[in-house]
């Protein structure tokens, strides 16, 4: 692995495609790195390295690097990588992970504007110090805002469509825009965010109230999160969305637990005993590990209930040499 400022002399253009790409990020602000491991970045700590990963220092070099990279060249943004499997191949192409330069948080009457690396923890008590309410719901998230953004994340009664006014992306040509919150057409955890995009500001509405209420309801949202999810372990967010109403009255997790998936096990990776909606990296997963029990979850719902699950979980990149999993059709959304 080799790791350097952008702007700096790169390896031969001849070399791994990693430094090809490496090399025309020359004069762009930000730390470009080859090889670079993802999988001590990700919260099951599971997966491969990144091809070329970029890490801009603002949006302006973040707008400059997409134009100089054709439309097909393969494109991944990560945040807080909450909900992700890194496969164990890795990534090919170009990572992004936007830093702190993304991570500033705004208050304005109304709303708070956060950037798309803000967490959504932060700017929750961000909004909550400066007496604003609507947002508590951020607390029970795990993840930033850009990815609540891209998938409509929700939590404890609210979700991004509900509080969400306007989204300002750098598209995967690089141009700087704005959308409403009603050009990203949000559906129950998804969004027509366009394909590469990145969320770089966002502005959520919020109403005046009083700061210690609205800490004390954020502190109910922790709890309840601590209470029922296995929040001090090697996992991600919720592995399977909720089916639609019209297709089971039942949550992904009751179904999980009819089939009898509780506790079960593939390698290192384990369904959550607290709760049976979350996949666990018992301390030696591999990548595969995870997804194979995951899929072996969604087949097991299947056969007892004739209702197929959603991954809510992304699973990105490739599997290493000779690793397959055996996964059933995903539905369309």
């Amino acid at each position: 692995m080799s790791s350097a400022r952008a702007g700096a002399k790169k390896t031969d253009p001849a070399g791994s495609p990693g430094s090809v790409l490496a090399a025309m990020l020359a004069g762009v602000r930000g730390r470009v790195s080859v090889d670079q491991p993802l999988g001590q970045r990700t919260w099951f700590r599971v997966g491969g390295a990144a091809e070329c990963l970029f890490q801009p220092a603002h949006a302006d070099d973040l707008a400059m690097a997409m134009r100089r990279f054709s439309p097909e060249l393969p494109v991944l943004v990560l945040g807080a990588c909450s909900n992700v499997i890194i496969r164990d191949g890795g990534v090919p192409g170009l990572v992004i992970r936007p830093g702190g330069g993304f991570a500033k948080i705004e208050v304005e009457p109304g709303a708070v504007i956060a950037g798309g690396a803000a967490l959504d923890a932060t700017v929750a008590e961000t909004a909550a110090a400066a007496g604003l309410g609507g947002l508590e719901f951020l607390a029970g998230i795990p993840g930033s805002i850009g990815g609540a953004v891209r998938m409509n994340a929700g939590a404890y009664g609210s979700d991004m469509a509900a509080v969400l006014d306007w989204a300002e992306i750098i598209s995967r040509d690089g141009t700087l825009m704005r959308l409403p919150a009603s050009a990203l057409r949000f559906g129950y955890r998804r969004s027509a965010l366009p394909d590469g995009a990145v969320v770089v500001r966002a502005r959520l509405r919020a109403e005046p109230a009083d700061p210690a209420e609205v800490k004390e309801r954020i502190a109910g949202v922790r709890a309840a999160r601590e209470g029922s999810q296995p929040v001090r372990a090697r996992t991600g967010g919720s592995t399977f969305r909720n089916p639609e109403p019209e297709v089971s009255g039942m949550k992904a997790w009751q179904l999980i637990d009819a089939a009898g998936c509780r506790g079960l096990t593939a390698g290192g990776a384990q369904v959550s005993e607290k709760h049976c909606n979350f996949l666990i990296n018992t301390g030696d997963a591999t990548a595969a590990d995870l997804e194979t029990l995951g899929e072996t979850v969604r087949r097991r719902v299947l056969e007892t209930s004739g209702v197929t699950l959603h991954w809510e979980i992304r699973r990105i990149g490739l599997p290493a040499a000779g690793e397959s999993v055996n996964s059933i059709e995903e539905p369309v959304a």
